[in-house]
């Protein structure tokens, strides 16, 4: 035990911060751990750091390849790294914010690209932060309405199909992205690995985002749940990639050739977890051009680490 004392004393502390994103309640949302001096560290290690904190994922800040960049951002959930990822840019934008003085926003390198993010302030105090996509919005494959069915342990008849087929799309992450016909559907919905395991993964999907729709004042509005077993995620309670995804895939269905939605989201509330998102897309000509997505944001912990003995 002495030795490991020496060798904790000697080793760099790592910094890090926990945020509660996409909500203003103390342990809503969903959880954020933030490393905030991540230089050195191997993706092995970082493997290891984000299983440990055990949320859906972990986020660690490094220095950018290029100086005009705030930071490299890479992100890990239990099992694996992502190349982008919705929550975590948000939670790391409002973790660097306190050092931020009056910058307007940050841009991060990520595996998936640049993601602009812009800090949200109230009465000059960040609360939260809006990411811009990284990629393209992007329509992939699909699975027959049995197999979106079972994958969720719903019947045929708890989807709706008559505006999209259980679609794969992606800003960044693919997501399979699911229409349901109520929100008891939406409640009873539990993931069956079986199906999981049968259908996904399904061009880079291996997560489903199912969602039912709603009208509030003229606002579009979706309440939706996220599952993703094989990343040890059996819920998600806020998934903002999965929901600007949904978004795109929303505007680029209207009529119209050019529009600009804001939807509205909520996510977490089975979890006990409620969260709320809210997505903006430009479509113009038939294309959609820009996703944005933004919440806010309660820090909750910070602490520090020491890695002994880690390869």
């Amino acid at each position: 035990r002495g030795q490991a004392r020496r060798a904790g004393r000697s080793a760099m502390r790592r910094r890090y911060v926990t945020v509660d994103v996409f909500t203003d309640r103390m342990f809503g949302g969903n959880p954020l751990a933030v490393v905030l001096d991540a230089a050195g560290l191997s993706a092995t290690q970082m493997q290891a750091v984000a299983a440990e904190f055990n949320y859906s994922e972990t986020s660690f800040v490094l220095p950018p390849a290029d100086p005009r960049h705030t930071a490299r951002v890479r992100i890990f959930t239990p099992r694996a790294e992502l190349p982008f990822a919705g929550h975590p840019n948000i939670g790391t934008a409002f973790a660097l914010a306190e050092g931020a003085g009056s910058a307007a926003g940050f841009v991060f390198e990520e595996a998936a690209g640049l993601v602009p993010l812009t800090l949200l302030r109230e009465g000059g105090v960040v609360v939260g932060a809006e990411l811009t996509a990284p990629e393209p919005f992007s329509r992939r494959g699909a699975l027959s309405p049995a197999q979106a069915a079972a994958c969720l342990s719903l019947a045929v008849g708890d989807l709706r199909t008559d505006r999209h087929d259980p679609q794969v799309v992606s800003v960044g992450l693919p997501f399979l992205v699911v229409e349901l016909a109520s929100r008891e559907a939406l409640r009873r919905a539990r993931p069956d690995l079986a199906a999981f395991a049968r259908s996904l993964p399904l061009d880079g999907a291996d997560a489903i985002y199912p969602y039912v729709r709603s009208e509030r004042g003229g606002t579009a509005a979706i309440q939706a749940r996220m599952f993703a077993p094989g990343d040890a995620i059996l819920e998600d309670p806020a998934t903002g990639s999965a929901t600007a995804a949904a978004g795109a895939l929303l505007a680029a269905l209207a009529v119209g050739p050019d529009l600009d939605l804001a939807l509205e989201a909520e996510q977490g509330v089975d979890m006990g977890l409620p969260s709320r998102l809210l997505v903006s897309v430009e479509k113009r000509g038939g294309v959609v051009l820009r996703v944005r997505v933004a919440g806010r944001c309660l820090a909750v912990m910070d602490g520090g680490f020491h890695l002994i003995g880690a390869g």
